[in-house]
C-alpha cells in the first residue's frame, strides 16, 4: 500500500518498501495471530488484515495520538480484525486473548529485552519480524537472541526515493533500516 494512502499526523510510520519486505518476512497465512508492536499509524497491521482478513491482529501501542491514528486508518480500510490495545508493551500483552503465533516489533520504548523475553515465553516457535534503525538497537536484539541460541536473519535495507529538482529528479536515500527476523511455527 502506497504510504500517501495512510493517515499519519506526527507518528512515525513504517515505509512501503520496508513494510512489504517486513510483511514477507514475517510469513504470515490465513488463521495465524499476530501480534504488531508498537504499531505507530498502524500501516503493518492494516496492510495485513488487507492481504490475510481472516487473521487476527492485536495493535500494541502506547501514545493516545497513534492510536486515534489506528483506530482512523482501520476504519478507512473497512477491517474489522485489528483489535487495539492501548499502554505500555510488555505489560499491556495480558490484554490479548489470542496467543501470537507472529509477531512485530516496530517500536519497543526501551523495553526491547521485556518485550522479547514476553513474546518468546507466549510461544516459544512464534515467528518474530523486528525493525530497527540505531545500531545500538541491533547490537541489544543481538545480544538478547545470541543470550536464547537464536539464529536470525538480518537484512540492511536502504531505499533511494526519487524528487524532482528542477526538470531533473535526483535519488534522495532514506534512513537504512535493519530487518531482524527468527523463528516460525505455531
Amino acid at each position: 500500500m502506497r504510504d500517501d494512502w495512510f493517515i499519519r499526523g506526527e507518528i512515525p510510520m513504517t515505509k512501503s518498501e520496508v513494510r512489504a519486505v517486513s510483511l514477507s518476512k514475517l510469513e504470515l497465512a490465513q488463521g495465524c495471530v499476530l501480534w504488531d508492536v508498537g504499531a505507530g499509524t498502524g500501516s503493518v497491521s492494516v496492510e495485513a488484515a488487507m492481504i490475510y482478513p481472516g487473521i487476527r491482529i492485536y495493535a500494541f501501542e502506547q501514545k493516545p495520538e497513534a492510536v486515534s491514528l489506528i483506530r482512523a486508518n482501520c476504519e478507512k480500510a473497512g477491517t474489522d480484525c485489528v483489535r487495539i490495545v492501548e499502554g505500555t508493551a510488555p505489560d499491556t500483552f495480558a490484554y490479548a486473548d489470542r496467543v501470537p503465533s507472529h509477531a512485530f516489533i516496530g517500536g519497543s520504548s526501551g523495553r526491547m529485552r521485556g518485550i522479547l523475553d514476553k513474546l518468546l515465553e507466549l510461544n516459544p516457535k512464534m515467528r518474530i519480524v523486528l525493525n530497527v534503525i540505531a545500531l545500538e538497537s541491533l547490537a541489544e536484539i543481538l545480544e538478547i537472541i545470541r543470550g536464547r541460541g537464536i539464529e536470525a536473519e538480518i537484512v540492511s535495507l536502504q531505499v533511494s526515493r526519487s524528487e524532482k529538482a528542477g526538470r531533473l529528479h535526483l535519488m534522495k536515500g532514506q534512513n537504512p533500516v535493519y530487518i531482524i527476523s527468527f523463528g516460525g511455527g505455531v
